[in-house]
């Protein structure tokens, strides 16, 4: 639990730094939250591509061997991310 924690706010932060504009209106607890959300849905979407799509890695679905499997799903997940906050009007454009 706690180094699925890990992975998820590094993956997320990490995500956040090379794509960063897209969640660039949220500061605070919100901030340090969405991206920990961003990373646990990255690591889960790096797990499903990388793992179960192409076989490549282990079966563990949240450990730190997988932080860049991890940081790949958070950036394809952020222009989702920032388009469903637009939307809600959330997020600066």
């Amino acid at each position: 639990m706690i180094g699925a924690l890990i992975l998820g706010f590094a993956a997320g932060a990490i995500g956040r730094l090379l794509v960063p504009d897209t969640l660039s209106g949220l500061s605070g607890p919100r901030s340090w939250l969405v991206s920990l959300g961003l990373g646990l849905g990255g690591a889960l979407v790096g797990y499903l591509i990388f793992t179960v799509g192409f076989g490549i890695g282990d079966s563990d679905v949240f450990d730190l061997g997988g932080l860049l499997s991890a940081v790949i799903g958070v950036i394809i997940l952020l222009p989702f991310v920032g388009i469903a906050l637009r939307m809600k009007g959330r997020a600066a454009p």
